[in-house]
């Protein structure tokens, strides 16, 4: 990135401009693989039309018309758009909706279309659509017929258009979805949320996730590959078809590269309309394996040929990996032991709602990684595909989760309603899409379940999952484990999934029904802060309803990271945990969220849930503003909270890391005590005040994970930490007394963007001192514009009790950061401007010349 800076006098503001060169290609790679499948697959994202019934933004009712998926239909007021689209992120929040899916207005009832042709010449082929995921009860229609539908908003779902398409035509694709009658305890957004694809197959072709890929033996000399791939003839006749696979490696860009080998050609012989299936074997000589610093994958190429002649080409990436799970050595994976340091992260991308980017997704993944993550949970639903190639790509494990409710729902229209007709077939949709993500590596059937305790249930779930998919373990996240072990439910399982119960572990591995079940903390912590706040009498505020960052809030069931870190070591045998959770939501503001559905987290402690009724009765009475979580480590924008460095410090032990808290602008309590707290990787702290030492402290193994000064006199000026490890200088922190916040300084989360309508930017923008510190006790409002063909898409700052839109241009920074999330559209230039305090920031493309904007015009401003 090239880095220009000026600074110059304005109205007696001393203003720092940072100007930062952004590269915006329009050129695409050219992958031989646009993703796992048919190989005549086409974006179907694009120029859909929109309208919405039922509740409204406003709270208002429109009347649904009838028969909407007419071809005849006049469509001229309705919404022109591409997907993926979430209909309730433009909000407006609203302070009556509830706090737990964000006091936003997402149910309603969405109705999209598409016109589209299909060539004439393709009228011998099979067309099909795939839904990567619509939010919720999808009902398609073709020109009018009745196609089929897919109730679970989370799974991704075919349906076949074949014999409703018209060749050569115009056909409109009609899709209707029903958030009114789907219920939720978080943000789950609405509309045709994840991306949308046209498959074209000759008659005879792979079927729909058709191939399965296993490596049954591994060693590093050779693996063993096993494909099974199914093939559907669609023909009026019964044909021969020969099954050929080729393996590949397969780069980052998914570009096959270097042959890697091949396997036997098995031939089928396929009845009319029929389905068989073919199973063939290779070796593949000195692996490359697939682990978390070097995830390399490999691709299987199955083509099918009928009569001499290669109708179908499919490709489906893998990894090789042996995975193995031991009651009394943890997790190994190729056969070293990896401790989960895992994450739990429901599917919204903050201010671009529940809609998929897959920028924005790796912006995220970027962050977890550098702290020391190296697993996520799908917390409590199927993932996007995205989320799973991506993980594949970078390295991270991935425990995929099916369902948040079984027969007994949490809420009245929850997963419950479909769950007797639904739930085999969304079991097999969840392991034929992920079984081949070498990144999957245990499969959860539920989470915090009311019917945890039901034997026969438990066992009828996990014994699909063993059926689709035998080379993983099944687990199930338990908020009443001891329910679930005394009622034999927890038999069924592989392993043991635990939600905040890990110090009951010692008699259960004493029990013989469970000494050799693995366990996982499926959930941990649950701590709670809002980033910048730090409170010195209590650690709730609920006049601003924030939340102290000293990381010691927990609602009952939780636990400050320290806490959790003192229980795994104590039993080094666990596979490790998931924290709840790496980034804050939307919904589910705890602990200033009335959802009733709080209560089943003490569904086996009455005193405690009638304590927590009463104050629920408390909380609704208030009508808090908060609509999105204080559980991230990470806060909504993006922004590390301190916590961050708690986590980072322990999961990267060889990592110098320092992190003093709090901020040291303190004003009001000059003499005054305010404890700092240091974060560090060391084992040891000396701590400075103005040059003068406050001591040293030292951390003992397994016990403490900070060191603490907490009687530390405010005084203005520098606070330093020298920390040591093993007798040696480690790391630093400094913070310091800022001044007068007067300037804007802006950053990008990365230096190159594709300019294709898709590809995001993510700009932070600092409010600093003349010094270029950061002011954190200050909320200027930020005003941005952009010029040229680009788009703001959003802004936010991580303040979860914020009303302003996410689509607005002007926020308030929160603790001195705000964050605007840009796209770059194909062709042309585009400069963002940022001002505030009559100063205004650009960015240029790399076409564009770096802009400083200071003329009469932008003064008057």
């Amino acid at each position: 990135m090239n880095i220009t800076k000026k600074i110059f006098s304005l109205n007696n503001y001393l203003v720092l401009l940072i100007c930062s060169m952004m590269s915006f290609s329009g050129f695409s790679q050219n992958t031989s693989m646009m993703r796992m499948g048919s190989t005549d697959t086409q974006s179907f994202d694009d120029n859909w039309l929109f309208s919405r019934y039922g509740s409204q933004a406003d709270g208002l009712v429109k009347e649904e018309p009838k028969n909407l998926e007419a071809v005849s239909l006049n469509e001229t007021n309705w919404e022109k758009l591409n997907l993926p689209h979430d209909w309730a992120i433009k909000g407006p929040f609203r302070i009556e909706l509830r706090g737990e899916t964000g006091k936003l207005p997402w149910k309603g009832i969405g109705w999209y279309r598409k016109h589209f042709t299909v060539p004439a010449s393709d009228s011998e082929k099979q067309i099909f659509v795939d839904f990567d995921g619509a939010m919720a009860n999808a009902k398609i229609y073709l020109n009018g017929n009745y196609v089929g539908t897919w109730p679970y908003g989370y799974n991704s779902f075919r349906m076949n258009l074949t014999p409703f398409l018209k060749f050569g035509q115009e056909n409109i694709l009609a899709v209707r979805l029903d958030t009114e009658n789907w219920d939720s305890r978080w943000y789950p957004g609405a509309g045709i949320y994840r991306h949308v694809w046209l498959v074209k197959t000759n008659q005879v072709h792979v079927g729909h996730w058709g191939t399965y890929v296993t490596t049954p033996n591994v060693t590093k000399d050779a693996a063993n590959v096993r494909v099974l791939v199914k093939v559907d003839n669609a023909t009026n006749k019964t044909v021969k078809a020969v099954v050929t696979t080729d393996l590949y490696e397969i780069d980052i860009n998914n570009t096959l590269t270097a042959k890697a080998g091949s396997l036997i050609s098995s031939t089928l012989e396929i009845k009319a309309n029929g389905t068989e299936e073919a199973e063939t074997h290779s070796v593949l000589n000195n692996p490359k394996l697939w682990d978390l610093k070097t995830p390399n994958r490999y691709v299987a190429q199955t083509k099918i040929s009928v009569d001499g002649k290669i109708v179908d080409t499919y490709n489906t990436p893998f990894g090789v990996r042996t995975i193995e799970f031991t009651p009394r050595n943890g997790f190994l994976l190729n056969g070293k032991r990896v401790e989960i340091f895992g994450t739990c992260n429901h599917h919204d991308l903050g201010a671009l709602g529940a809609a998929i980017n897959t920028s924005a997704l790796k912006r995220q993944l970027v962050m977890l990684k550098e702290m020391g993550c190296n697993s996520l949970r799908t917390s409590h639903n199927p993932p996007a595909p995205e989320l799973l190639e991506l993980a594949d790509k970078m390295g991270f494990l991935v425990l995929d989760e099916a369902f948040d409710a079984w027969k007994i729902g949490k809420k009245k229209l929850d997963y419950n309603v479909i769950f007797d007709e639904w739930h085999e077939k969304d079991l097999v949709a969840l392991v034929h899409r992920d079984r081949n993500n070498p990144s999957v590596f245990i499969w959860s059937i539920g989470n915090e379940v009311p019917d945890q305790q039901n034997v026969k249930l438990t066992k009828e779930l996990a014994d699909i999952m063993h059926r689709e998919d035998p080379t993983r373990p099944v687990s199930n996240g338990y908020n009443d484990p001891n329910g679930g072990r005394k009622s034999g439910a927890a038999v069924a399982l592989d392993i043991m999934g635990v939600n905040y119960f890990f110090d009951q572990q010692p008699k259960w591995d004493v029990d013989p029904r469970y000494a050799n079940k693995p366990t996982i903390g499926s959930e941990t912590a649950s701590t709670v802060s809002s980033r910048g706040e730090y409170f010195f009498d209590d650690k709730y505020n609920k006049t601003s309803w924030q939340i102290s960052s000293y990381d010691d809030a927990f609602p009952g069931w939780g636990c400050s990271p320290d806490m959790q870190f003192r229980t795994n070591a104590k039993f080094p045998h666990l596979l490790g945990e998931y924290v709840w959770t790496g980034f804050d939501y939307l919904g589910e503001p705890t602990p200033y969220n009335s959802d009733e559905t709080n209560l089943l987290n003490f569904r086996s402690d009455p005193s405690k849930q009638g304590e927590l009724e009463a104050r629920l009765a408390e909380l609704q009475k208030s009508n808090p503003p908060s609509r999105s979580s204080y559980f991230g480590i990470i806060d909504l924008a993006g922004f590390p909270k301190d916590r961050y460095y708690s986590y980072k410090s322990h999961w990267r032990p060889d990592v110098p890391t320092a992190h003093i808290l709090p901020h040291w602008n303190w004003s009001e309590r000059v003499g005054k005590v305010v404890p700092v707290h240091v974060y560090t990787s060391g084992d040891e702290g000396e701590l400075f005040l103005n040059g003068k030492s406050l001591g040293k402290k030292k951390m003992t193994a397994g016990k403490d994970f900070r060191l603490t000064w907490d009687n530390v006199i405010y005084a203005p000026g520098e606070l330093k930490v020298v920390c040591y490890k093993n007798g040696e200088k480690w790391a630093t922190d400094i913070v310091k007394t800022t001044g007068t916040a007067t300037k804007l300084k802006m950053s990008t989360d990365r230096t190159e963007a594709l300019a294709d309508d898709v590809d995001l930017v993510f700009v932070t923008v600092d409010v600093t001192d003349n010094d270029g510190l950061l002011v954190l006790r200050t909320n200027p409002l930020v005003k941005f514009s952009i010029e040229g063909s680009g788009e703001i898409v959003a802004t936010d700052n991580g303040d979860a009790t914020s009303f302003v839109p996410f689509q607005s241009t002007e926020r308030p920074a929160y603790n001195g950061k705000v964050l605007v999330i840009v796209k770059a559209k194909k062709g042309g230039k585009r400069t963002i401007y940022c001002k505030s305090r009559k100063c205004r920031i650009t960015i240029g493309s790399n076409n564009d010349q770096n802009k400083i904007i200071n003329n009469k015009k932008n003064r008057d401003d």
